[in-house]
């Protein structure tokens, strides 16, 4: 990963960056999704918010999606993580985020206290 830009208002988790090599996407992929959410919801962790875009073919459909945090203090995004889910979800469903990275994620979350 490239080194982050200090006047940036984005700033990524490891975990996010480490999906962004998993999942073939570009940072500025990622940030398209936040700045133009086909869909917004509450994330799975205290705090977060996810929204997804859809993407794909009509043949073969996914989702990208992002969870991230706004910081009180200096109103940055923190990019908890991103993943991509093969098919298309409904408004209100639960967030159909992967097991491995539910666990991941919440790992994180418990060491940072």
């Amino acid at each position: 990963m490239k080194k982050e830009n200090p006047h940036s208002r984005f700033s990524w988790t490891q975990h996010s960056q480490n999906k962004l090599l998993q999942y073939s996407l570009s940072e500025n992929r990622v940030k398209r999704v936040i700045r133009h959410p086909k869909r917004i919801e509450e994330g799975i962790a205290p705090g977060t918010i996810a929204c997804l875009q859809k993407a794909g073919s009509k043949k073969h459909p996914y989702e990208l999606w992002v969870m991230y945090v706004i910081e009180k203090k200096t109103k940055n995004i923190k990019i908890i993580s991103t993943w991509k889910y093969p098919g298309t979800t409904k408004p209100g469903d639960p967030i159909p985020i992967p097991p491995e990275i539910f666990g991941e994620i919440i790992e994180d979350l418990a060491h940072r206290g």
